[in-house]
C-alpha cells in the first residue's frame, strides 16, 4: 500500500470524525435549548407536588431552588463548553508571550482583557504568576491579568447575563476591567519588584521562556471544550448547589424590608461591610451569583451586592494564603489595599447609576 494511499485514507478518517462530532454539537445544542425552555414549567409542577406549599416561605424556597439549580447548571455548562473551545486559541504558553516584554498602560488593558477569556482560578495562582515573571511580564502587567481572570471571566459574565440581564453583565464587564486595569498599573507604577519573595525574583532576574506553537484542529478544539465541562463543572456543581441553596433561603424567608434595609443604596456602609464580609468567603463565580440574585431579588443594592461578589472572587482569604508563597505580606497588603478600593469605588458608583 502507497504512502498516498495511507494518506488518503487517515484523511477520510478525519473527515468522518470531524463531521460525527459537528452532528453531535448540534444536536447537543438543541438538546439543551428543548431543556432550558421547560425549566419553568417543571419547577413549578415539582412545587405542586405538595399541595399548599406554594404560597409558603418554604414553597419560594424550593420554587428557587428547582428552578436555578438546573438553569445555572445549564447556563455554566453551556459557556464553559464555548470558552473552552475559545481557550484552545490561548494556552497559558501563549498568553504569556502575548503579554511578554509588554509596557504599563497598554500591557495592562491587553492583560485585563485576555484574562476573560482565559479565566484561571485562584489555585492556578502561583504556577501562573512564576510563569509570567519569568517570561519578563511586568509585576502591573501581571496583576492585571491576575484581577481580571477569576473576577471578570466567562463564567461570571454568561451567568450574570443569564440570570440579573445584559445591562447588569455589560457594566460589571466595564468596571471589573477597569479596576483589573487600574490596580495593576498602580502597582506597577509603584515598581515593587523588590517585595516578591526571593526566589521568585531570581526567577524574574535569570528566567528565559520558551513557548510552543500548536494548532488544533476543530474536532479537537470541540473535545477542548468538553474537557473544561468535566473539568471545571465538576469541580464547582457543589459550590453550585450550595450558592442557589443560600439564595433560596434568602428569597424564601428573608424579608424585603429587611434586605433593604442592610443592604440598601440609602446605607453607605452597606458597601464596605459586604467586602469585609466577602474576603474570608471561598468560592468561585458560579457559587456566588446565585446568592447574587437572591440578594438583589430581595431588594438589596446593585452596587452593595458586586462589592460582596467582587471581594469573594477577588480577594478570598484562600487566594490570599496561596499567593504568600510568592508575594511579601508587603506586596499582598498593597493588593488588597488597591483591589479593595477599586471594588468600594465600583460599589459605591453602581448605587448610584443603578438607584
Amino acid at each position: 500500500m502507497s504512502i498516498e494511499t495511507l494518506a488518503a485514507g487517515e484523511s477520510n478518517r478525519r473527515d468522518v470524525s470531524t463531521w460525527i462530532w459537528s452532528v453531535g454539537l448540534g444536536v447537543a445544542l438543541v438538546v439543551w435549548g428543548l431543556i432550558y425552555s421547560q425549566l419553568m414549567p417543571a419547577s413549578e409542577w415539582l412545587v405542586s407536588l405538595f399541595p399548599g406549599l406554594r404560597q409558603s416561605h418554604r414553597g419560594e424556597a424550593l420554587a428557587f431552588f428547582f428552578y436555578d439549580t438546573p438553569k445555572v447548571i445549564l447556563l455554566l455548562t453551556l459557556v464553559v463548553f464555548a470558552m473552552g473551545v475559545v481557550r484552545s486559541y490561548f494556552s497559558p504558553e501563549k498568553t504569556r508571550a502575548l503579554l511578554s516584554g509588554r509596557r504599563q498602560g497598554a500591557g495592562n488593558v491587553m492583560a485585563a482583557a485576555l484574562g476573560i477569556v482565559t479565566p484561571f482560578c485562584s489555585c492556578s495562582a502561583v504556577p501562573l504568576f512564576i510563569g509570567f515573571v519569568s517570561a519578563g511580564v511586568p509585576l502591573g502587567v501581571t496583576f492585571s491579568f491576575l484581577i481580571a481572570a477569576p473576577m471578570v471571566n466567562e463564567i461570571a459574565l454568561g451567568l450574570l447575563f443569564g440570570l440579573v440581564g445584559w445591562q447588569v453583565a455589560l457594566t460589571y464587564l466595564g468596571f471589573g476591567l477597569g479596576v483589573a486595569i487600574v490596580a495593576g498599573w498602580v502597582i506597577g507604577k509603584a515598581h515593587l519588584e523588590d517585595w516578591l519573595q526571593d526566589w521568585v525574583k531570581e526567577i524574574h532576574t535569570n528566567g528565559t521562556a520558551a513557548f510552543p506553537s500548536e494548532k488544533p484542529a476543530f474536532v479537537d478544539r470541540i473535545k477542548f471544550g468538553v474537557e473544561a465541562v468535566k473539568d471545571i463543572v465538576g469541580k464547582v456543581w457543589i459550590w453550585v448547589i450550595v450558592g442557589i441553596a443560600v439564595g433560596a433561603l434568602i428569597h424564601g424567608y428573608v424579608p424585603a424590608e429587611l434586605m433593604a434595609e442592610i443592604m440598601g443604596a440609602d446605607a453607605w456602609w452597606s458597601v464596605p461591610a459586604a467586602v469585609l464580609i466577602g474576603i474570608p468567603i471561598y468560592s468561585n463565580a458560579a457559587g456566588v451569583i446565585p446568592i447574587v440574585e437572591a440578594l438583589i431579588g430581595k431588594g438589596a443594592a446593585l452596587g452593595t451586592t458586586l462589592a460582596f461578589m467582587m471581594s469573594v472572587i477577588a480577594l478570598s482569604l484562600p487566594e490570599m494564603i496561596i499567593l504568600r508563597k510568592v508575594l511579601t505580606l508587603r506586596l499582598i497588603g498593597v493588593f488588597i489595599g488597591v483591589v479593595g478600593s477599586g471594588i468600594l469605588a465600583v460599589g459605591f458608583l453602581f448605587n448610584v447609576i443603578f438607584h
